[in-house]
């Protein structure tokens, strides 16, 4: 019955251990704690996180919220829908935290979008759940039957692992007749029981003593071990071994190797011999120290055999028994204190990381935190971390060993795009042991770069008849940024004329713009005499929310070509392609200034550069042509044997690649007067009938003189017969009452040979032998294009004078006129009538008035 109700009340308290929160607050760090027993079943409750730490639990599954915690297992969880800290892995607390008074476990709950971290303290307490329990199932005592009442034999003390009330509490031997059991609290602590001797002994009478030694610890419900102790009676030795200190200590570096000697101990004996002979044996050690260590039982030398490890066991207490042959005994205590060297390197953990920022992200903005840690003490164990000082971050030491990675100034992607940021943590050991990480950052783009043209404006040359959908020029725009920031598109803005002013319309159809490569085509083929110049505007925008842009002003030069021919102005050329005639006299000195032949090219520059040359002429060497004036002139004195007529081929020549020409034919009629002309003409006519009558049909006649004639015959008949007989009519019946025929003509016909004109079918006359002489005025030819306006006719009807004229004669005599036809003269008779003559167009293009006869 008791021993079920003592089953009940340990249940009762176990769970009332488990369940109820032992240290829950905030300290100045942020840290909460929490007591739980070991050995808790996994699943088990161990705090309402949310709730201790003012979480919203509604969000808490979408902050990031997260465990962190040194160490290979991972004891706790956390449910982030209820806020519950609970338990994944059995705690064992004599594996986790051996020997140690207070078993603390620390972890951190990070939240992930504030970047925030608490520190979450767990004590583990001991719960009895290891039994007493001997390192050696039999002991054994050789007792000396001399051996005095109330001596004491120490036992090998029980180990527990529990610590507390749950540790060895006392201990109870067998009842018997000679020996009892005293119990003591060591300096340590711990529980020592020695076997008394209560009664002599007598080998005699007994020489075997069989007992048992059982260890209670004070846990509930209450665990014990047991252990059997012989006792074996023997003959008198009354000199025991003896240590010469009870304690020893004994110093060692932790990275000795295995095989180096600890430590020697000797014991003396003074007796002699069996009972002199020592062994020696480890009395009390624990697990990890019998594996750590060897004792040679003859020399008493210890050896290491294992690695010692300081940040594991920083001493071993160990207790040694020296027995002699006799089978008396002395006991001595080692401390092996194992001392730190810095064997272990500081280490970095990274407990949250964002792998990009954004350009603009402001100081301050955590990148990355930290947890460092170092397995050492003391100096060894200080850390310090660091990171390089030219990159735009810092660490800032949140508490403990957490630190925070954060930017400290502004970022340009542009400058750098992604940073390698490696964190140094070194201890301060001697010499100084340390640890990189590397943490990779990328940098994210924003726009605020606009686009940037290579050239703060742009000149681009194209020559006129270039092809449609020719390429101009190309523009290039750069711009630093990255992706769709970075991506420019090229547009025309605004499209100037060579004026200056805004033109959408006529410049757009002219050329356009590839929108990706900034390449400039023509639409059409460009004309230098139309259009010399073209200004407009590119934009280049990148794509970018919101865009950037940048504009730049474009030049483009059109380039002439010789693509024009030279234009003859003067002298200008008929419908028919025939000019007029030019007038010199044969009393021209060389140099006169005969005409002048003027032209134009629509062309610019070089290939307007013209230049005159004679290409023909009738008499070789009678005329030359200025180079570049295109004046006409003598080149020496006129001879009798030159023709009345002189053809001139003028070539006008521009200075082109390749080179454009045009030409001009120019007829020039040597005479003093009209007479001259007329005597001449009619001299070349008779010489001409009669070389054709002689011939009897062996020479035909000249080609040119045939023009002429056939002309005249459609002239006269068609024009001056219709027109002017009838204004001769009315002018001879005024002509006959005028008071000026009784005074006679004003000049008088003198014997000028009769002209016989052959072509004309019927017609033969005779000039009677009164006839008028009419001198032509003598132009100034130096000016040829001034001339045409100064010498028009003002009065175009000048009257003939009246002639008196024989009976006789009148039926016979004619009067022989120079008649101008498409600037041809051409000879023709008519009867001696008053005429009155018309001057409708300038004689050669001079102006020439002609005389009334």
């Amino acid at each position: 019955m008791m021993e079920g109700t003592q089953r009940l009340g340990s249940c009762t308290r176990r769970a009332l251990l488990c369940f109820v929160l032992v240290a829950v607050w905030k300290a100045a760090c942020e840290q909460i704690r929490y007591s739980i027993p070991e050995e808790m079943q996994k699943g088990s409750f161990v705090g309402n996180i949310g709730k201790d730490l003012g979480l919203d639990l509604k969000g808490l599954s979408h902050r990031g919220v997260r465990i962190t915690s040194r160490g290979r297992t991972q004891y706790f969880a956390l449910d982030v829908s209820s806020g519950h800290l609970y338990i994944t892995e059995r705690i064992d607390r004599e594996q986790i935290c051996s020997g140690l008074e207070k078993c603390l476990l620390n972890l951190g709950i990070i939240i992930e979008d504030k970047m925030k971290l608490y520190g979450v303290e767990i004590e583990v307490t001991d719960i009895n759940d290891n039994a007493p329990s001997f390192q050696s199932e039999i002991l054994e005592f050789k007792i000396s039957e001399t051996t005095a009442s109330g001596s004491l034999f120490p036992l090998r003390q029980a180990q527990d692992n529990d610590i507390g009330v749950n540790a060895i509490q006392n201990y109870q031997l067998s009842s018997n007749g000679h020996f009892s059991l005293e119990v003591h609290n060591g300096s340590d602590g711990a529980k020592y029981a020695q076997l008394v001797l209560e009664k002599p002994l007598d080998r005699e009478e007994l020489a075997f003593y069989n007992l048992v030694l059982t260890a209670f610890d004070g846990g509930d419900p209450i665990r014990s071990g047991k252990t059997q102790i012989n006792v074996i009676v023997l003959d008198a030795n009354d000199n025991p071994p003896i240590f010469s200190q009870a304690v020893s200590k004994v110093n060692i570096m932790e990275n000795v190797p295995k095989g180096t000697e600890v430590v020697v101990i000797k014991a003396t004996d003074l007796d002699e011999g069996v009972n002199k002979e020592i062994k020696y044996s480890f009395q009390k050690i624990t697990h990890q120290g019998s594996q750590m260590f060897q004792l040679d039982s003859t020399t008493g030398v210890i050896t290491l055999t294992g690695n010692l490890d300081y940040e594991e066991t920083e001493f071993y207490e160990i207790e040694l028994e020296a027995t002699d042959g006799g089978g008396l005994f002395d006991r001595t205590k080692i401390v092996v204190l194992v001392r730190d060297v810095n064997d272990n390197a500081p280490e970095i953990a990274i407990s949250s990381l964002i792998s990009s920022v954004p350009e603009d992200s402001p100081p301050g903005t955590v990148i990355a935190l930290l947890n460092v840690h170092d397995q050492d003490s003391g100096e060894n164990g200080e850390v310090t971390c660091s990171i390089p000082s030219s990159l735009p971050f810092q660490l800032k030491k949140s508490f403990e060993n957490y630190y925070s990675l954060v930017t400290d100034r502004a970022l340009d992607r542009e400058q750098e795009a992604a940073y390698n940021i490696t964190v140094t943590a070194t201890d301060h050991g001697a010499p100084p042991l340390s640890t990189s990480a590397t943490i990779s950052l990328q940098i994210l783009d924003t726009n605020d770069n606009p686009p940037r043209f290579e050239q703060a404006a742009y000149t681009g040359y194209v020559r006129e008849n270039n092809p449609r959908g020719a390429s101009i020029l190309s523009l290039q725009a750069s711009d630093p940024d990255w992706g769709e920031n970075a991506r420019v598109t090229y547009s025309l803005l605004l499209l100037l004329l060579p004026g200056g002013e805004g033109s959408e319309s006529p410049v757009s159809s002219s050329i356009s713009i590839h929108s990706e490569s900034g390449a400039v085509y023509a639409l059409r083929s460009f004309d230098y005499e139309q259009l010399r110049e073209l200004r407009f505007q590119v934009q280049a925008q990148d794509g970018g929310s919101p865009p950037l842009s940048t504009n730049v002003s474009v030049t483009l030069w059109i380039l002439d070509q010789n693509d024009n021919s030279p234009e003859i102005l003067y002298p200008a050329s008929r419908s028919d392609g025939s000019t007029g005639v030019e007038l010199a006299p044969r009393s021209s000195e060389p140099g006169y200034l005969v005409t002048k032949v003027v032209a134009v090219d629509a062309d610019s520059g070089q290939n307007a550069w013209l230049s005159y040359q004679l290409l023909k002429a009738t008499e070789p060497g009678l005329f030359r042509v200025g180079l570049q004036s295109g004046e006409i002139r003598t080149a020496r004195s006129v001879l009798d044997k030159d023709a009345l007529k002189q053809s001139l081929v003028v070539l006008v020549k521009d200075n082109g690649q390749p080179p454009l020409s045009a030409s001009v034919s120019v007829t020039v009629v040597l005479a003093d007067s009209l007479p001259q002309i007329l005597s001449e003409l009619s001299s070349l006519s008779a010489s001409a009938a009669a070389a054709a009558a002689g011939g009897g049909g062996g020479a035909e006649p000249q080609p040119g003189l045939t023009l002429y004639l056939g002309i005249a015959v459609a002239s006269v008949s068609g024009l001056f017969f219709s027109f002017l007989l009838g204004l001769l009519a009315l002018r001879l019946r005024r002509w006959r009452n005028s008071q000026l025929l009784e005074s006679g003509a004003s000049g008088n016909f003198s014997g000028v040979p009769v002209s016989q004109f052959v072509g004309i079918d019927g017609v033969r006359a005779f000039l009677h032998s009164y006839s008028q002489e009419f001198f032509f005025p003598q132009p100034n030819y130096s000016n040829t294009l001034s001339s045409q306006k100064s010498c028009d006719v003002k009065d175009p009807f000048l009257l003939g004078e009246e002639l008196n004229l024989s009976k006789a004669d009148e039926e016979s005599t004619q009067v022989s006129l120079l008649i101008w036809i498409n600037s041809s003269p051409l000879p023709i008779s008519v009867p001696p009538l008053e005429l009155v003559l018309i001057s409708k167009a300038p004689l050669g293009g001079k102006g020439f008035p002609m005389p009334a006869i």
